[in-house]
């Protein structure tokens, strides 16, 4: 990474409290953006904490992006702070409950759904009337490569929708200076969960088919490993960069060769 690609910038990073959206904060901040970083529970605050040390400027929107109400005050918390949004980072999502899918009811579908989809789909929908007035923006997705695997099927079926959304917004707004494109993590390393998406703790079956998607996630992996945040960073930050100026409308699989 070279120092002072994103000098100046006005970067939104949601579900920034921990994990992928943590480091990407963090790196964000050693490169020289002014940062909004939202999530809905009060460890962002830490995570800002973290990148004011570091000289950056930082704003914390706190709210449920799952709604469009959620996703407005976002945006007008970013506009009152730094008058634009240059950068949109869409970090939220994660699967809830890890079982076959005839094991899931309609309301946890549902709420998968909401979880994966549409933070991604609202703050998008929020942000691009001010990058269409200015006639310039960057978006990415926070997508996966788990659009083919097993376990987590309503998952598989947001990121699924997350793919096709960062692909239609981007054809419907090149000619507006939007550029759109999305990461498709694989398995990666991380510490365990402040605030987890499920606070039940996994029974004896969960454990096993949890295990299972452990199994068939570093067998997807031609490197046969879990990534690292870093490496999951790297590839967020490069398509939110200038680097990136001739790319849209793409998915980037980060799986170690697992293509999604």
């Amino acid at each position: 990474m070279s120092a002072g690609r994103f000098a100046g910038q006005a970067v939104v990073v949601t579900g920034a409290g921990q994990g992928i959206g943590r480091g990407v904060a963090l790196a964000l901040a050693r490169e020289g953006a002014q940062l909004v970083l939202a999530d809905r529970a009060a460890i962002v605050e830490e995570v800002a904490a973290e990148v004011a040390a570091l000289g950056a400027l930082v704003t914390v929107a706190r709210g449920d992006l799952e709604t469009w109400e959620g996703a407005e005050q976002l945006n007008a918390a970013a506009l009152a702070a730094f008058g634009r949004v240059d950068v949109l980072i869409n970090n939220v999502g994660g699967t809830i409950w890890v079982q076959p899918f005839q094991e899931y009811g309609p309301a946890q579908i549902e709420a998968e759904i909401r979880r994966s989809l549409f933070p991604t789909l609202w703050c998008c929908r929020a942000v691009l009337p001010d990058m269409l007035q200015r006639q310039q923006g960057v978006i990415v997705n926070v997508s996966s490569v788990a659009t083919r695997g097993i376990y987590r099927i309503p998952y598989s079926a947001a990121k699924g929708g997350v793919n096709a959304l960062t692909a239609s917004l981007a054809m419907e707004h090149a000619q507006h200076g939007i550029r759109v494109n999305a990461v498709a993590t694989g398995g990666t390393e991380a510490p365990p969960r402040k605030v987890p998406r499920n606070e039940q703790p996994l029974n004896a079956q969960e454990h096993q088919w949890y295990q299972g998607i452990v199994d068939q996630t570093k067998n997807s992996s031609l490197m046969q490993r879990y990534g690292t945040i870093d490496e999951q960073v790297a590839a967020i930050l490069f398509l939110a960069s200038k680097d990136a100026s001739y790319i849209t409308g793409s998915v980037l699989p980060v799986g170690g060769g697992d293509q999604g």
